[in-house]
């Protein structure tokens, strides 16, 4: 009988103790705080056009990427990249480009717009584009920039595309050659990659994916959009419970789990996207999910400064999928967090995040969604 009494004892202490661990690890949780919804409205177009404005011309520092063949490659980077030489590195160039065409695009008001569409036509011209692409055509430069560049190529394209302006349809059209060597350069490599590329920083698989895929939606490129459904599927269809915890590493300014989700929504219907969320991403159909920001302890660090980029890049992943899905509306809120964490810094900060992280703060503020 004793026995038993002091059975039933420990259950109840043991009972208690776990009622009360549950209790103290309930009362850790943070309230979840409503974020201020970013705007990109014509004062900040302004503010964040400061930033390829100031880049696109400037030729030095520079991060060439390049492979020396012989002495006749050593060339300045104009003389290399006629069109796409500023910002430190070609595809912070190309994605340069693309911020002044989509700010140009949605705020035709913005300052100087007339001396930045002439800029543009200068470095967009015919000629500097055909150099361009006689560049992929050296010998040691068949990979150059994949997929990153490639992508952002695209997103250029893409935008240009939808622009609505007699500038658009003069640098659609110079740009026209190198597009199709890029579109070409896709549908070449994507058979060859028998694994997808996880990492948080250029070569990503998932984010060179998405932004193809976008502009092959846009201007109805069969052929680039089945491939890449293709492809997208063949890598990431089987994949279930992404390691988020894992992310950031300390120079991402990508997020591979949020990437790889933010392709599979475009590519999948709708229902099957949300059974294959559900084992990919369970935690985040709770709607107390909450994800940190990623930290920048010195902006005047090349690689640290990423984490502002990563926080940017979540963002426009997690409003891309909490798009028409009511159940996962609640990211909305942790986008806003992230983008307006990183936004105040970037622009008056040093050059190793403004050359870049403009680009990555407009995309972020174009998915927000302000209805």
């Amino acid at each position: 009988m004793n026995k038993i009494i002091t059975l039933l004892l420990l259950i109840f202490v043991w009972s208690c103790n776990t009622s009360e661990k549950k209790k103290e690890n309930q009362k850790q949780l943070p309230a979840i705080v409503q974020a201020k919804t970013p705007i990109l409205n014509l004062e900040e177009a302004n503010r964040l056009a400061q930033l390829p404005l100031h880049c696109m011309d400037t030729e030095y520092p520079n991060k060439l990427n390049q492979t020396i063949g012989s002495a006749d490659d050593l060339q300045s980077p104009k003389a290399l990249h006629p069109a796409f030489y500023g910002c430190f590195d070609w595809h912070s160039a190309v994605h340069g480009h693309w911020s002044l065409v989509s700010l140009l695009k949605q705020f035709p008001e913005l300052e100087h717009a007339d001396d930045i569409k002439s800029k543009l036509l200068q470095n967009m011209s015919k000629e500097n584009i055909m150099a361009e692409v006689a560049y992929f055509y050296g010998k040691h430069n068949t990979s150059y920039e994949r997929t990153y560049g490639w992508a952002w190529l695209l997103k250029l394209a893409e935008e240009l595309h939808t622009w609505d302006d007699p500038t658009a349809r003069t640098l659609e059209a110079n740009l026209q050659p190198l597009t199709d060597l890029i579109v070409g350069k896709y549908i070449e490599f994507l058979p060859k990659l028998n694994y997808p590329i996880r990492v948080g920083e250029h070569p990503n698989t998932a984010f060179g994916l998405s932004f193809a895929y976008d502009y092959a939606i846009t201007v109805g490129h069969d052929e680039l959009k089945t491939m890449i459904e293709k492809r997208a599927k063949d890598f990431y269809l089987n994949d279930k419970e992404c390691p988020l915890s894992w992310e950031p590493s300390g120079f991402d300014f990508l997020s591979p789990c949020l990437e790889e989700a933010a392709i599979m929504k475009r590519v999948l219907p709708k229902e099957e996207f949300k059974t294959w969320f559900a084992d990919f991403f369970p935690q985040l159909k709770d709607k107390n999910f909450q994800l940190e920001t990623g930290k920048v302890s010195d902006r005047t660090d090349g690689k640290l400064v990423h984490l502002d980029g990563v926080n940017f890049s979540r963002a426009w992943s997690l409003n891309a999928i909490a798009q028409e899905l009511p159940e996962y509306q609640h990211l909305k809120n942790i986008a806003n967090q992230h983008i307006n964490y990183s936004l105040p810094s970037i622009v008056g900060d040093s050059y190793e995040g403004g050359h870049w992280l403009g680009s990555f703060a407009i995309y972020a503020l174009n998915s927000v969604d302000n209805d």
